[in-house]
């Protein structure tokens, strides 16, 4: 977003009890541990940014950001570790769309079968630089690649449900070229939350806004 001619940025942070958006100039670390105050969730689902790391008990990693990567090195690279990750990353989403609807064990081997074969994939040399920068990012994410895995239909494999949240936001920014305060910005990011979570309810946008002025 832009604020007073800066840029800046639009956190979301979702759970299954409420979805909030902050505005502030960084993207550090602080902004979370200031939201969170203290909790920990579970698991937390982010990207690969150092500062949206260590939050949780255990992390997910975006499976989503992963794919685009890939695909951009299928389609650039000079060798085929880009087909082969995008395959595997394929095989990763029919796991996470399906994972409710199957057994325990079953679950177990498919994961069992994703670890083996990217292990696979890790091991295969390549003089292609994109390709070593992206197997140089899955090996760090390797032990946040599959959480979902152990949170059957519970774990998201991406964090689509903050990007959705981020879209009118998105559209504002784009339409208005940003907010002239900062106070402007903090307006809508509550505006946002108020809404959105109560969306999570089933509450309609516009009964919640008079709402929450009434109040």
């Amino acid at each position: 977003m832009r604020i007073e001619g800066c840029n800046a940025y639009q956190w979301v942070f979702c759970s299954a009890e409420a979805i909030v958006h902050t505005a502030d100039f960084t993207r550090a670390g602080q902004v979370v541990r200031d939201i969170m105050n203290g909790h920990q969730p579970d698991v937390w689902i982010s990207d690969r940014y150092t500062a949206q790391q260590g939050h949780g008990r255990l992390h997910q990693t975006c499976l989503a950001h992963l794919d685009r990567k890939a695909r951009f090195v299928a389609e650039h690279g000079s060798d085929l570790t880009g087909v082969r990750l995008q395959l595997w990353l394929d095989r990763a989403f029919s796991l996470a769309r399906s994972i409710a609807e199957l057994a325990s064990s079953t679950v177990r081997s498919h994961k069992r079968k994703l670890e083996r074969d990217l292990g696979a994939i890790l091991a295969s040399a390549t003089d292609c630089p994109l390709a070593s920068e992206l197997l140089g990012q899955i090996r760090r994410a390797r032990d946040q690649l599959l959480t979902f895995c152990d949170f059957a239909g519970k774990v998201d494999a991406t964090n689509n449900v903050s990007e959705r949240a981020l879209r009118p936001s998105v559209i504002q920014r784009k339409v208005t070229n940003g907010y002239r305060a900062k106070w402007a910005a903090d307006a809508e990011a509550a505006l946002r939350s108020t809404v959105d979570t109560a969306r999570l309810t089933g509450q309609l946008p516009f009964r919640t806004i008079l709402g929450a002025i009434s109040a």
